[in-house]
């Protein structure tokens, strides 16, 4: 079932997979097994519900069975935008793993079903071709690749697979909350579609990937400490689609007004958290920061340097970042 191109990389690499003790990370979790692929597993509990426990020492115990690793984070009470605070939390424990024992990916069970409803919650706000492809088998990040093996799987034929298999799994209730616009998307539209044209859904895929990979040039993003900066391409959309990949990484979802704003020009404040300013020719991302009381000399070596006036309060606490902004703008 796993995608062979996957597989072989996989089996050479130190792997770390994201794991929930759902259905999707359970099956992904066996079938890695099955393919003879080394990994870890990682998992959060978020608090909410007394299951999750069950589900942790469900990943404690499997762990113990298979003889690997298995990390455990206990999430701080969220009280705001679960999703997306959720997924920063979750991120930022594995890619600390990441860093911390030098992992080289970090495996994620997204299957055919998410990449569907991503797809549609897109479409539905405003986006193009890029955007509406959403989700990639394999995505480089700046210090490793996240691999996406069941990308072309629905879920039927992965609880398919564990049913057949006998494999125990837990089933998440809040996935049934119609209050989580993911989930509305999922029983509303996507599931029923799927149902009915999941050959034809599943091709469709296989031509946007073909069709983005000619439209958008692929952009390496660079990083010191909190500042995110590439070159820039002649061409806008492969710039906002690199500034849009790296800011899901950060947990912020670009909006499609947004979009347009970085469209349109040079300096741009997103949500309140990033400022987003070319600088030469290079894009550069940082965290906006409203105000800092900078001297004299500091206010004149941004002047030459030419930075963007909202982007130097950052810079101001970062000596680093000017340092290779001096380099890199000289």
């Amino acid at each position: 079932m796993l995608q062979l191109q996957n597989k072989q990389e996989l089996q050479t690499s130190k792997n770390l997979l994201a794991f929930s003790a759902g259905g999707d990370s359970t099956a992904l979790f066996f079938l890695l097994q099955e393919n003879d692929i080394k990994f870890d597993i990682a998992i959060v509990d978020y608090g909410l519900r007394e299951q999750s426990k069950e589900e942790v020492k469900y990943a404690k115990n499997l762990a113990k069975q298979y003889n690997i690793k298995c990390f455990t984070h206990n999430a701080e009470n969220i009280h705001t935008n679960f999703e997306a605070n959720a997924r920063k939390i979750r991120y930022d424990f594995f890619e600390d793993l990441i860093n911390k024992y030098k992992y080289e990916n970090l495996l994620t069970a997204h299957h055919l079903g998410d990449r569907f409803e991503w797809m549609l919650m897109q479409f539905c706000k405003g986006a193009g071709c890029a955007e509406l492809s959403g989700m990639k088998a394999k995505d480089k990040r700046s210090n490793y690749t996240l691999y996406r093996p069941l990308l072309h799987l629905d879920k039927q034929e992965l609880l398919s697979y564990l049913k057949d298999e006998n494999i125990h799994y837990f089933e998440d209730k809040s996935n049934n909350e119609s209050k989580y616009k993911r989930n509305d998307f999922r029983h509303k539209h996507t599931k029923p579609l799927l149902e009915k044209y999941l050959q034809g859904i599943r091709k469709s895929f296989e031509y946007i990937d073909k069709d983005v990979a000619q439209l958008i040039k692929d952009i390496e993003i660079k990083s010191i400490n909190q500042l995110a900066y590439f070159k820039g391409s002649t061409d806008k959309r492969s710039n906002i689609y690199a500034i849009d990949k790296y800011l899901k990484t950060q947990g912020h979802i670009i909006s499609a007004n947004e979009r347009e704003l970085l469209n349109e020009k040079t300096s741009v404040v997103l949500g309140r958290k990033y400022i987003v300013a070319k600088v030469s020719e290079y894009i550069l991302i940082a965290p906006y920061v409203k105000m800092a009381v900078m001297d004299k000399k500091f206010k004149e070596k941004m002047r030459l340097l030419k930075i963007e006036p909202k982007l130097r309060a950052y810079l101001f606490s970062d000596l680093e970042a000017v340092a290779l902004l001096s380099l890199l703008l000289q």
